[in-house]
């Protein structure tokens, strides 16, 4: 899942940014709403963490434009006024979600996965393929019974493929969802973290190589 935190208060946006990184997300960050609408217009989002108080752009303002582009992008604002008449307008604005700070993290999370399903086609909690098995509740994965210890990074792919039921993801779209807007999109970084992917796999061939195009998982969907 890719998502954007605009959020003023550099401290809070990096905090909310590094605990969804662990979480195998890839996370991007604006301080302010013009640079939050040039990236929301530059890339493709899941979910938007939108600071309703924004310098340059209100969030309202970025709010509302983005519904307006039609884009897929779910937007959970954020705002210091937790009130049900704040709540109540920044829903008729057209945001998905609303959380009043502070906030308790694990909830945002919950928030975040919520609406990150409402953004693409829902996915099951316990996905299986060919003999693997990913529970993305617990940020958990398995193969024949046997728990794969994977970081961040391996997970984030792995569950990208395990998504995609046995259909090609490219690298490209592997940078897209589980790095960020600072990776180099030419480095080796996909290719690097597959190569680990697969040694901590039983069969390493679980994983085919479609050359020039990208990746897939060998088997059945179960």
């Amino acid at each position: 899942m890719r998502v954007l935190i605009a959020e003023d208060e550099p401290v809070l946006a990096d905090f909310i940014a590094d605990g969804l990184r662990q979480l195998a997300m890839a996370v991007d960050i604006a301080h302010d709403g013009l640079t939050a609408t040039e990236k929301l217009a530059g890339n493709e989002y899941d979910v938007v963490v939108l600071d309703r108080d924004l310098p340059g752009k209100h969030g309202d303002d970025v709010c509302r434009e983005l519904i307006a582009s039609g884009v897929r992008t779910r937007v959970l604002m954020l705002t210091a006024m937790d009130d049900v008449r704040e709540r109540v307008k920044g829903l008729r604005i057209g945001a998905d979600d609303y959380l009043g700070k502070p906030f308790d993290f694990d909830e945002l999370v919950a928030r975040i996965d919520a609406l990150g399903r409402r953004s693409t086609p829902a996915a099951p909690p316990v996905m299986r393929h060919g003999g693997i098995e990913m529970n993305t509740a617990l940020r958990q994965a398995s193969q024949n019974g046997r728990f794969l210890s994977l970081s961040v990074k391996e997970f984030g792919v792995l569950h990208a493929l395990m998504a995609a039921n046995g259909a090609v993801v490219s690298a490209e779209e592997l940078l897209t969802s589980v790095w960020d807007e600072n990776a180099d999109p030419f480095t080796n970084a996909v290719r690097i973290t597959m190569s680990r992917l697969r040694a901590k796999l039983d069969d390493a061939s679980a994983i085919e190589t479609i050359a020039g195009v990208g990746y897939r998982l060998r088997g059945d969907q179960t």
